[in-house]
Order: structure tokens, then sequence, then C-alpha cells
């Protein structure tokens, strides 16, 4: 059905719930905790390729849930504890059903966003979003132009991308960025904070480019570990301009961790203004376009796909799967590597894992931290990571790297060469808990154990 078709099918309503979000959702952790927010792969339908898209979206997936599906799916969500469903893909608004999603997640009194790349986010589309209820839109911009429609392979796509901002705060929205940070992308950031403050966004939402999906198919745009320190310094400055012009600044959960700026930086989104470790299967859920369910929307393939919604029911996978429930039960006795004996190992647990277990192979050691960046400079020494092995073509696949240790200095360097190596471990599907071993790649051939 067209968009205008579909329109006709919201019911007449004088007002909607008032939406619950993360934080009214929030509760002492038990066996079972609640997730605060959901991220819904809604189609896996595009209308960019962009180089470093997870899922690798483009074409729909055969096997999407239905309408009527979709929606039986919301009332689930409410049943759990949701807070806030936010619809992403490839892009929600490309099944014009999007809008009848939307309003079931208002009607059960849930916050409903959107995460979107803009192209085709146009006036009628925010008009019909905002009479179904959606109440927040954040849109991709991933540097200034020419980098953002390198980016996203597809000239023009910056533009688009700022008049889809305006699009939605004309229609009454409250409107977003987020912005993934690469290895071309670092110059970029201070002038676009200007361009965005003028556009009149009140947040922004920053994250690494990860290796996995596209992202795994070009190293040139993943940062290197031994250029945090230098990026944290241009973050903290772009944090205090954020508050002094009133916008929220937001690093996601693979930007960190617990260097000397950590508290600033997390200011408007952590209790204590510190990461506190995954949230994946935590407090976060994600869905895939055809009922998959997984701990983080971030997170795919066999390791982390918890079963078929169609199959078994949401309370059923966020209770009892184990590629959920993973994060609720590792310790720090499953790290290795560098973050096995760093201070802050109990807390932090190797941060993100949709960061480390694309690079590594597995979870429980990341390169990608603020505190490991600055001790290895206090010896003299440097982190970088390199590719071993090819990632395939499927959404959200990841090759295999290994992690460089070497000194800092360039003739040195010249001179001894690498001091030590942190090379890929064995899967999750191999060895569930703990630090798993080394394994050649090669060898590293997903199976059951």
């Amino acid at each position: 059905m067209s968009l205008q078709d579909v329109r006709r099918r919201l019911p007449i309503i004088d007002s909607l719930p008032i939406p619950k979000d993360r934080s009214f959702t929030r509760r002492p952790l038990g066996p079972t905790p609640r997730p605060t927010i959901a991220v819904w792969e809604f189609t896996l339908l595009c209308d960019h390729r962009c180089l470093h898209c997870g899922p690798r979206a483009g074409a729909a997936r055969p096997d999407e849930l239905t309408t009527e599906e979709a929606i039986r799916l919301v009332g689930e969500l409410a049943e759990l504890g949701v807070g806030e469903v936010a619809l992403i893909g490839g892009e929600a608004y490309l099944r014009d059903d999007f809008i009848l999603v939307i309003r079931a997640i208002r009607e059960h009194g849930m916050t409903s966003s959107i995460v979107t790349g803009g192209w085709g986010l146009s006036a009628e589309r925010c008009a019909a979003a905002k009479e179904a209820g959606l109440m927040v839109a954040s849109v991709s911009i991933d540097g200034l132009e020419q980098h953002h429609d390198h980016v996203r392979a597809k000239s023009g796509s910056w533009k688009r991308a700022f008049a889809a901002i305006a699009n939605a705060r004309a229609a009454g929205m409250k409107v977003g960025a987020n912005t993934q940070i690469n290895a071309l992308s670092v110059p970029d950031l201070r002038p676009l904070l200007d361009l965005l403050t003028e556009a009149g966004v009140m947040g922004w939402q920053l994250q690494f480019t990860m290796v996995h999906g596209n992202g795994a198919d070009h190293p040139e745009l993943i940062l290197q570990p031994h250029m945090i320190p230098e990026l944290f310094e241009e973050l903290e400055v772009l944090a205090d301009l954020c508050r002094e012009r009133g916008i929220r600044f937001l690093p996601g959960n693979n930007i960190g961790y617990f260097g000397p700026n950590e508290q600033k930086l997390r200011l408007m989104q952590a209790k204590g203004g510190h990461y506190g470790g995954c949230t994946a299967g935590v407090v976060a859920l994600g869905i895939e376009s055809n009922g998959q369910i997984k701990s983080c929307p971030s997170l795919g393939g066999p390791t982390n796909l918890g079963g078929s919604w169609r199959e078994h029911g949401l309370k059923a996978l966020w209770e009892s799967s184990p590629e959920i429930t993973y994060i609720r039960e590792r310790t720090v006795e499953d790290l290795w590597g560098y973050c096995r004996e760093c201070y802050y190992a109990d807390v932090c647990r190797a941060g993100c894992t949709a960061t480390g277990e694309p690079l590594l192979g597995r979870p429980g050691n990341n390169p990608f931290c603020h505190h490991r960046s600055l001790e290895m400079q206090k010896l003299g020494l440097r982190e970088r990571i390199e590719l071993v092995s090819v990632a395939p073509d499927v959404p959200f696949a990841s090759g295999l790297w290994q992690v460089v240790r070497e000194p800092a200095d360039e003739q040195e360097r010249a001179r001894t060469g690498p001091v030590a190596y942190e090379r890929p471990r064995v899967s999750r599907l191999v060895e569930r808990l703990g630090p798993g071993y080394e394994v050649d790649p090669k060898d590293y051939v997903p199976r059951k154990a």
C-alpha cells in the first residue's frame, strides 16, 4: 500500500499515553533484568550502500515480518517492560507500514524513535510519522560532505540528510544526529558540530566504525588504537561545546574507556559518569527484520542470534536463550589479553562486545580503549590492528584481526619491530565461556561445540 493508504488506517485519536523511556524501566539487575530499549531492524531494504554497514543492507530479507506480526511483537515488547523502541534498517520508512508500527508502539505507552540515513525522509513521510506518534528522529551524518558521501556511497546523501533534519523538525519531532567516527572523518567533527548546531539538533551520538559487515571490507576506514589519545582530546572539546550550546553529547558504547575525561564525556548518559560495562542482553535488545532476536543491534551471526520470535516468543528468548543471556553470565574470568589484567576489568569487562568479538573472534579483549592507549604511551608503546582473515559476504560478518604492540618511536619501531601480538581466539560456538584459546585464522570455522 502507498503511504497515503496506510495513513488512512491510522485511527483518529485525541491523545496517546505519556511515553515511558529508558530511565523509567530501570531496576536492580536480577536473574532476568528488564530490557529498557529495543532496537529493531524493521527491514533490510535500504536506499544507501554504506561502506560501514554492519548488516550489509540493500535488499529486504525474504522472510521479513508482516504488518500483523510486527504489531503483535510490539505488544510482547510492552509486556516485557521495554521503555523505548527504535526502528532502524536498512531504512524503516521504505516499508509504508512503519507508521502503523509506530502507532502501536505509542499506544502501548513506549517511546518511539527512528534512526535514518535520511535520503527519503520527505516532508510527507515526516508528517505521517509524527501523526502516528513518532517522537524522535536521529539522522546519520558521518562527517562533512565529501567524507559522508564517500562512506555512504551516494552523491548527494549529505545534503539529503540535512534536509531530513529540517523536515523532521518542521513536523514537530525532536531531532538528533548520529555520527560514525572513522579514520577519515576525525578532522570533520568540529566543523560538523557547528553545522548540526545551526540545524537545530538536540543531541549528538558518536560511535566508532566497527569491523563487521561492510566495515570489515574497508580497513582504511577503521581507526587505529594508537589514534585514540589525540581523538579523545578533541572529544573533550566537543563535549564542552555541546554543553554550552544545549546539545546532549552522547558517546556510544564503543567509545571509552576510563580515561581522564570519562566523566565529562558520559555525564549526560551514565549514572556516576562512567562506563558500566556492555549492556547487550542486559538492558538492550536487538530484533532483526525476520524476527530473529539478539542481545544487541550491532551483533549478529550464530554466536549472537538467540532464536526466532515466530517460533519461541519474546519472553522465552529473553529469559533463556544462551546467546542473549551471555553478558549476564560472564565474569572477569572470561577476559583475556591486556584486558584481563586491567585495573578496571571488573567494571568494564573489555567494553563493547560488538567491537571486540568481530575484531578478535571472541569478546574479552579490546584495544579501542582510552585508558589502555594512555598506559601504552607511558611504556613508550603503541598498538595497531592488522587484518589476517577476510570476512564472508553475509550480514554482520567479520574477518579476523590481530593486535600488534610495538614501540611508539618510529626509529625504534624500524629497528626492533613488534614487541608482542594478541592474536584471534576461538569462537564462542566452540567454547561459550572463559578466555578461549589462540587459533590460527585458517582454522577459525564456527561450529557447534
